[in-house]
């Protein structure tokens, strides 16, 4: 009984944090110029610079993001001054109108 108490809880918590962080992004979004998608993270930033790098089979995205929020329910500051991403797979940025 006292587990499902805890797991119903936790459910709970989980759904109110997904919540509130979508409407923080819903707040925030026209303060940004882009949206960075990559395979772990969505992120909205103000500057993005992309560069692929390596050879054949081997190539990665190495991306800079500078005055940025990333997509993550457990960070306590979303706001960031700057990120950089490397990754293997796909990486969508999209202007903001």
């Amino acid at each position: 009984m006292l587990r499902a108490d805890l797991e119903e809880k936790l459910k709970q918590f989980e759904l109110d944090s997904e919540l509130e962080l979508y409407n923080e992004y819903q707040r925030i979004v026209p303060e940004f110029k882009y949206v960075v998608e990559t395979a772990r993270r969505l992120y909205l930033a103000n500057t993005v610079d992309m560069q692929s790098k390596g050879t054949g089979a081997n190539i990665y995205f190495e991306i800079v993001l500078k005055d940025a929020w990333v997509w993550d329910i457990y960070r306590k500051t979303r706001r960031i001054n700057s990120a950089h991403i490397c990754s293997f797979k796909d990486v969508n940025i999209e202007e903001l109108a």
